[in-house]
């Protein structure tokens, strides 16, 4: 085990696990900009005043995960309580996010997947496409299955965090995708299992009470204000089976990064 300090800066909507009951990925950078996963984290189960935000600062207790091959993979101690430290805000457009979260770019899907598939096994990464063509909307089942919500009644003596006992997350009832093109043309579609995608839906949907109203909100704020407003930048992460097994494409994107866009300056030009 050794303490590092990881700057927290992607938290997906939390699953049901067949071994850890219900799960948050998490993950962030160190102080050199390097890329580490947190896993297992049972996010709503940890003491309240050890809950971390995103893009906060956190001193932690981890060693390499052995049981999972991808290199930025650490498992957490929970005997040993994180430590909390300052948020980095979003001042001066998001710059002192960006010294982390855009130090190492991709725009090409196929070198990133190549990587994926090589020795390195990169399983994370920051990418940016060259166009969004559009932000799907998909009905999937509305509840978990009876025998993922069995799980939950299967206690783990020797798991810390099974004293505090939780209510069973809602399951959101739509998957959301982002559809769009890298550097060389090529079209992708990956799913969104972002916390805020998430959380955004549930809000808007206690605001208005109409799941149409609330699915144009989600879209309005991932399509219209991200694209044509903002810079945008995906974080992408390979799920573990997928990545082992070699898939196709392993990667989903795990969070977005959206600073505002630069602003214009026109400038007249002088000749002499």
């Amino acid at each position: 085990m050794a303490w590092k300090k990881v700057l927290i800066t992607v938290k997906t909507y939390p699953v049901i696990s067949t071994k850890y009951k219900e799960l948050v990925c998490t993950a962030g950078f160190d102080e050199d900009g390097n890329w580490i996963r947190i896993y297992p984290v049972p996010f709503r189960q940890i003491d309240y005043n050890n809950q971390y935000s995103k893009y906060q600062w956190m001193e932690i207790d981890l060693e390499k995960n052995t049981s999972d091959p991808r290199p930025e993979s650490y498992r957490p101690n929970w005997q040993s309580s994180p430590r909390l430290l300052n948020k980095i805000d979003t001042k001066n457009n998001w710059a002192e996010r960006k010294k982390y979260a855009l130090k190492e770019v991709y725009t090409n899907l196929t070198q990133l997947i190549e990587e994926a598939k090589s020795e390195t096994f990169k399983s994370l990464a920051t990418f940016k496409p060259s166009k969004i063509l559009d932000f799907e909307i998909t009905l999937v089942e509305r509840e978990w299955s009876k025998e993922k919500l069995g799980l939950l009644k299967q206690g783990n003596l020797f798991e810390p965090w099974e004293k505090n006992i939780i209510e069973v997350v809602s399951k959101l009832p739509y998957n959301f995708h982002y559809i769009f093109e890298d550097d060389e043309g090529r079209v992708s579609r990956l799913m969104i299992e972002d916390w805020e995608v998430g959380a955004l839906y549930w809000n808007c949907l206690s605001r208005s009470g109409s799941e149409e109203d609330a699915l144009d909100k989600v879209r309005e704020q991932y399509f219209d204000n991200f694209v044509n407003n903002r810079d945008l930048y995906f974080y992408l992460g390979t799920q573990h089976k997928h990545h082992v097994m070699k898939a196709r494409n392993p990667f989903v994107i795990i969070g977005a990064f959206p600073p505002t866009k630069p602003k214009k300056t026109n400038q007249m030009k002088l000749d002499f």
